[in-house]
């Protein structure tokens, strides 16, 4: 059996430390020995996409925040249903995960750095939550490892009462926020409809029909 070969480290801004991995035509980001993300089980990271555009439905010129890169399989998703005049905006923490995508991830989900309605801020989501209002008509979260993050002690504060605020404020009404997550937390549902998102928890597989579940949160502003 041939084994995992290590690609590439790269730190996390305020402490910890990213590695690819690959195994033939597999890939993996790990942090420490939790592996973050996978290129054999993506489903639930391209659900988070199509669940939170059904809940949106048609609207012009939509322009989409994705907080969380990953391995470009959200982004992917999402630019199959975004209209011509949609926009979408990427902000991605670690830059070498950006590279990455640019680099050897980068055919995994059909290169989507590549279309032009994609812009790529390399920073803290949490930043364009902070400067922007009414600006989104879709927010897809998939940040650390959800609301129990791992990687960044930062991330905290987007899934906390004071970061869910300022994603509400940052949205255009009627818009849609979808947070993704590897497991259930009941805390986090009560925050979003405190703030005063309509929301719900599903659960979607990781990859095909069968094995693991990941969560997602659909919360939707009024008009």
């Amino acid at each position: 059996m041939k084994p995992w070969i290590l690609l590439e480290t790269a730190a996390v801004p305020g402490g910890g430390e990213l590695t690819l991995w690959q195994h033939v035509r597999d890939f993996a980001i790990r942090v420490g020995r939790d592996e973050l993300m996978s290129s054999r089980a993506h489903g639930s990271e391209e659900a988070l996409a199509s669940r939170a555009y059904e809940r949106l439905g048609q609207r012009d010129r939509p322009a989409v925040l994705i907080g969380g890169l990953g391995m470009g399989f959200t982004t992917a998703a999402a630019l199959r249903t975004l209209p011509p005049d949609g926009t979408i905006t990427v902000a991605e923490l670690v830059p070498a995960v950006v590279a990455w995508n640019r680099g050897p991830l980068a055919p995994l989900a059909g290169n989507p750095l590549a279309d032009p309605r994609v812009t790529v801020y390399e920073g803290d989501v949490a930043t364009l939550l902070r400067a922007h209002d009414s600006a989104y008509d879709v927010i897809l979260l998939d940040v650390d490892n959800g609301p129990h993050a791992l990687t960044s002690e930062a991330n905290h504060w987007l899934y906390g009462q004071t970061g869910l605020q300022r994603a509400y404020k940052a949205m255009r009404p009627g818009g849609v926020l979808a947070v993704w997550s590897a497991t259930p937390h009941e805390p986090f549902t009560k925050r979003l409809t405190q703030v005063g998102f309509s929301a719900e928890a599903i659960r979607v597989p990781a990859h095909g029909t069968r094995g693991a579940r990941h969560v997602i949160w659909l919360a939707v502003k009024p008009f």
